[in-house]
């Protein structure tokens, strides 16, 4: 056997040996999540040998040597196929690697403290007044649904608590020791402490270069915020920026008036139709879609890939995808809230199945992919719901009236004076975290921690308690996402600076074909091999530029509506394509924890009645 084919062979096992320890972590991640199995241990066991895997020093040792072998042979494809793909999984292993005993030890209990927290959070209930004003068990989606929506403030008052009874419990129930214990790996790891571990493993930077970036953000858009906290203040008196009256007075209304025009049913019909037309394909992936609220299940929407596409040689391994949604489908906002997540979680899953590297490595959730990178997809196409020519074309009454005009206008007039407020409510988390995880071990208790978090949202939010307390945040308590919340913000600012890039070549977003390809050939198919940064000078020309959402935070209500009005009437005029693709070229089931719902094995329309008649079924007042 020549080294070539030897090192071929040893790049083959080690993708097949990973992929073993990946899908049999994430079936029972997705199990233990969506309470379908309560086998915490097992999903413990699995966690740790997935995190033995990509922390090997073994395997590190053999990448890096593998790499200089293939260096040492004539380039041709093959070779250079090889050493593109051991590179990747070199960047795997140096963003993993725990290489003392010490450290090992410690992240194994870091694995166990965080999955005896998680076993006690999904037995942990939370109750508030709903609509009838009576008190029932309620999730995190239903606690932020009511308090932007509930007219009744005794009922929003009791959602926020129930919330600050959540912060209280975790650090109760062990999450000052999964900070304590975070901390200590990160210093056995050779870092100040875990904020910056996680900062320079997932993002390439260091915290300071971070918050250059944060604090010119929170500079730009500090007058903006302040100017709708007044004007809120001004219409509604003093008690208007309580945390339990704030969202409500930012939107409630409009949320409700909306609420007709975005029905839960008919949210995966529009999410399909609306990929569908903007070009995006699934290569044949198989996904897994669990959109509705039970006890038990994760509270919080997410997307995860036990298969990560790849290809295997010359064979195509198409992903296979699960993600969530945590609506209640009865409850006013619920069909926005869902078909928000729809988009975000299936803009992650349309990112995953489009990874066309040699390699799963390149194609999963976790370090050296960076969360701004993965984040910046997702919010990519969650973005399109904000447009007036979206709501148009789709945001439609059980009649098929289109919204009208004048709920954009008002909509845009409740959202826009708090976009600024939006992006700071996303910002924040980093600010506290940093704080957080300095604190000296003598100084963290309970009460110091719950007063940094209500110092940090006054300074950053400009108020006393946020309407989503910073501990009631759910990523907060899951290491793969602890530390890494600023993500979403580097997003965002990569997501104005794509939109602008995309209307300034076609003129508008919705419904566009040519916008899947662009997005598949320059973001999707490098996966991880290359830099977030890399991807958005592949397609827009110039590196990462905060300044386009700064300027769209800082945009007045009445520049908004004009834009809007313009979005409406090129879209009356325009000619859309006659023909779009006729499927997402996806395997798509509906479950419901075991049950299943539907499935588009018989297309995609069937499989939308059998989803509506089930929603009609179980939750009749939802159908308006």
């Amino acid at each position: 056997m020549t080294a070539l084919a030897a090192l071929r062979r040893e790049f083959d096992a080690l993708n097949h040996d990973y992929l073993a320890v990946h899908k049999a972590k994430e079936d029972l991640f997705w199990d233990t999540y969506m309470a379908v199995s309560d086998d915490d241990a097992g999903f413990a066991r699995a966690e740790a040998a997935y995190k033995d895997f990509i922390s090997s020093p073994a395997r590190l040792a053999r990448a890096k040597d593998a790499i200089a072998e293939l260096q040492a042979l004539p380039a041709d494809a093959e070779r250079d196929a090889l050493l593109h793909g051991f590179k990747g999984w070199l960047a795997v292993f140096e963003s993993n690697i725990i290489e003392s005993d010490e450290a090992r030890q410690l992240m194994t209990e870091l694995v166990e403290l965080e999955a005896e927290l998680f076993a006690k959070r999904r037995a942990y209930k939370m109750h508030h007044l709903n609509e009838a004003g009576e008190r029932e068990e309620a999730t995190l989606s239903m606690l932020s649904t009511n308090l932007g929506t509930n007219r009744d403030e005794a009922a929003r008052k009791s959602s926020l608590d129930a919330y600050l009874a959540l912060e209280r419990w975790a650090l109760d129930n062990g999450f000052l020791a999964i900070v304590s214990k975070r901390n200590a790996l990160a210093r056995s790891l050779g870092y100040a402490d875990y904020f910056e571990c996680k900062v320079k493993k997932n993002e390439q930077m260091t915290p300071d270069q971070l918050f250059a970036i944060l604090d010119d953000f929170e500079a730009r858009t500090r007058d903006a915020n302040q100017r709708a906290l007044d004007a809120l203040k001004a219409k509604h008196g003093e008690t208007a920026l309580s945390g339990h009256n704030l969202r409500f007075h930012m939107s409630g209304d409009v949320t409700r008036q909306m609420d007709p025009y975005l029905p839960f049913a008919k949210a995966v019909e529009r999410w399909v139709m609306s990929f569908r037309r903007l070009g995006i394909q699934y290569r044949g992936a198989t996904m897994q879609l669990d959109l509705v609220e039970r006890e038990g299940k994760y509270q919080n929407g997410f997307c995860h890939g036990p298969i990560p596409a790849f290809y295997d040689g010359a064979q195509w391994v198409p992903g296979q995808i699960n993600f969530t949604a945590e609506a209640t489908p009865d409850q006013v906002g619920s069909g926005a809230r869902a078909i928000n997540t729809l988009f975000h979680e299936g803009g992650h899953a349309a990112h995953f199945a489009n990874v066309t590297q040699n390699s799963p490595c390149f194609s999963q959730e976790f370090a050296p992919t960076s969360m701004a990178y993965a984040e910046t997809q997702s919010m990519f196409c969650d973005s399109l719901l904000e447009d007036a020519d979206w709501l148009k074309r789709y945001a439609r009454n059980s009649k098929g009236e289109a919204i009208p005009d004048e709920l954009i206008r008002a909509r845009i007039e409740a959202t826009q004076p708090f976009a600024a407020y939006a992006e700071r409510s996303i910002a924040v988390v980093a600010y506290f975290e940093r704080e957080l995880y300095a604190l000296p071990e003598s100084e963290l208790s309970a009460e110091r921690v719950l007063r940094l978090a209500r110092d940090c949202e006054k300074r950053i939010l400009g108020v006393d308690v946020s309407p989503r307390p910073l501990m009631a945040i759910p990523h907060l308590l899951n290491q793969e996402s602890a530390a890494a919340y600023h993500g979403y913000l580097l997003a965002n600012m990569a997501v104005y600076q794509t939109r602008a890039y995309f209307i300034g070549k076609f003129g508008y977003l919705t419904d566009n074909p040519a916008i899947g390809p662009l997005l598949a050939e320059h973001y999707w198919g490098p996966g991880n091999s290359i830099n977030h940064n890399a991807t958005l000078v592949r397609l827009t020309g110039e590196p990462f530029n905060a300044r386009y959402l700064a300027d769209s935070c800082n945009q007045s209500a009445a520049e908004a509506w004009a834009e809007a009005q313009r979005l409406i009437a090129d879209a009356a005029a325009r000619d859309y394509p006659a023909q779009y693709p006729a499927d997402l070229d996806a395997h798509i089931r509906l479950v419901h924890g075991a049950e299943r719902i539907a499935d588009n094995a018989a297309g995609d329309a069937a499989m939308f009645d059998r989803f509506e008649s089930w929603v009609a079924a179980h939750y009749p007042a939802s159908v308006h």
